[in-house]
């Protein structure tokens, strides 16, 4: 879908729709009373009638207009005239969205350039809350129109119906405007790419997204690519290295493990790169500590901290940064046979530490605990990974928000904000030395598991004691990857927060 930012008069847009906000209170916006002072008043009488109610998302069409150019106008509750939340923006825009979908539009212009975003904050004073620039809007407006269009039919013989509408147009007040949505609108194409192909892969099968597919997606991403370089780590060269605690995660399965780097280069080779490390199990039955059968199929999205890693990179390739960035998957799938990791096992990682495994479902951090020491060799500025790591973490903060903990403050700090920024939410969690403890073990340096409470701040406790030479950052993202039911499908989280905060660091 193409998106273009242009000056634009709501009485001649030769278009199939032009779309213009109807606030509360039967407040107008300047294109709704634009519309209403040349077609008699009919959005005053929808108002009286109270077909329209300005509630945010909600939508009325109009068709055939006389003195009006386009061939539909289509009325959007945009909540108060005062300014609407960010969720409220992009429920509006959702709207807007799937409204054009169910109809024949090919093209629209959207007259959205007076509606207030208010700034979320945390203090409780409203009265000085600032609004989103028309960048933001922008970006979130392509963003919020490429989740709503996304479609997945690798692996139907019936395809979707194509998307009728190929071009949205950004109405702007002038050139100064225009420049600036511009650049939101490329922002958003980029974010939009990158959280798509997430989707894909985290959409695919596990017979299909293996580790080797992974690895070939790579070396597919960097192909005519001169600022990326993809490097694969077959298993031998891990054991090499030392890596038996991410080798006992594939020790039960006939796909071999691969820890796949990226390597984008967009600033000089004595800047230090910034480094995403993302777990890529392909498909996670627990192994001998057998999962559930129930919702097990889900279990390919084990991999979505992967597929947001793959994401940011493909987002960078068209934003073109002026940073360095190292990408690490560790892809393998976690099953069990004659030849897998027990539960009571104890394995040495790269570090020298060694653990006791005691439930084999708690895969993800052994492989990323092998990853985390390997990024020492670049001499990071920061590492950030991003695993669907815990269902604790969905116990304590549902679908909403991505759980976050760091061994720096300032580092966390920066990914709240790009979160925020991102309309990809984030929520600091503690990483404090009291949980430490419940990782003891009586035969080897740690466990595993810590127990059932705070499972996701020990999961995270594990792993800090493998990032200790570096800023680390760790997303839990086993709530915010993906949704079950009938939208079951992955959402492409937290490509918009990674590419936001990358695009901080310049």
């Amino acid at each position: 879908m193409n998106f273009q930012a242009k000056a634009s008069d709501v009485i001649n847009d030769t278009t199939d729709c032009a779309v213009v906000a109807v606030f509360k209170d039967g407040k107008l916006s300047a294109g709704a009373q634009a519309v209403n002072k040349a077609c008699h008043k009919i959005v005053q009488q929808l108002i009286k009638q109270k077909d329209i109610t300005g509630k945010p998302g909600k939508t009325t069409w109009l068709h055939g207009l006389d003195g009006i150019k386009a061939k539909r106008i289509l009325l959007l509750g945009a909540g108060a005239q005062s300014g609407c939340s960010e969720a409220d923006y992009q429920r509006l825009i959702k709207g807007t969205a799937e409204a054009l979908k169910g109809s024949g539009c090919e093209n629209a212009v959207l007259h959205l350039d007076d509606i207030n975003v208010k700034i979320e904050t945390h203090s409780g004073d409203d009265k000085s809350t600032p609004n989103r620039d028309t960048a933001w809007k922008a970006q979130q407006a392509v963003e919020v129109f490429g989740s709503t269009y996304y479609q997945f039919n690798a692996h139907k013989s019936k395809k979707s119906d194509p998307v009728k509408l190929k071009k949205v147009t950004l109405a702007v007040a002038d050139a100064k405007q225009r420049k600036t949505t511009q650049a939101g609108i490329k922002a958003g194409a980029a974010v939009t790419a990158g959280a798509n192909l997430a989707r894909d892969l985290g959409n695919h099968p596990g017979n299909v997204c293996t580790p080797t597919y992974l690895a070939a997606e790579a070396r597919r991403l960097a192909r005519n690519q001169p600022r990326l370089t993809t490097k694969i780590l077959q298993e031998k060269q891990m054991r090499e290295l030392g890596m038996h605690s991410l080798l006992s995660v594939a020790a039960g399965t006939e796909e071999p493990a691969q820890m796949i780097i990226m390597e984008y280069k967009g600033a000089a080779k004595s800047k230090a790169p910034y480094v995403l490390v993302g777990k890529g199990i392909t498909f996670d039955s627990g192994g001998i500590s057998l999962k559930p059968g129930a919702a097990m199929d889900e279990m390919k999205f084990d991999m979505c901290g992967a597929a947001s890693v793959f994401g940011a990179m493909r987002a960078l390739l068209d934003l073109q940064p002026t940073l360095n960035v190292v990408a690490v998957v560790v892809a393998s799938e976690n099953m069990p046979s004659g030849r897998a990791t027990k539960p009571g096992d104890i394995v040495t990682s790269m570090s020298g530490q060694t653990i006791e495994i005691l439930n084999t479902d708690a895969e993800g951090r052994l492989v990323l605990c092998d990853a985390l020491t390997y990024v020492e060799r670049y001499k990071p500025e920061a590492v950030i990974d991003v695993a669907t790591l815990t269902g604790a973490c969905v116990i304590a903060l549902g679908k909403h928000a991505t759980g976050l903990y760091s061994n720096r403050h300032t580092l966390a700090q920066a990914l709240l904000a790009a979160g925020r920024e991102a309309a990809d939410k984030a929520w600091h969690m503690p990483l404090w030395d009291e949980y430490q403890k419940q990782l003891d073990s009586n035969f080897a340096d740690m466990a595993n598991i810590g127990g059932a409470p705070g499972g996701s701040v020990t999961a995270a406790c594990f792993l800090s004691r493998f990032a200790k030479k570096y800023p680390w950052a760790h997303l839990d993202i086993a709530g915010t990857a993906w949704l079950s039911g009938n939208q079951k499908g992955a959402t492409g989280r937290p490509v918009p927060l990674l590419v936001r905060y990358l695009l901080d660091q310049v």
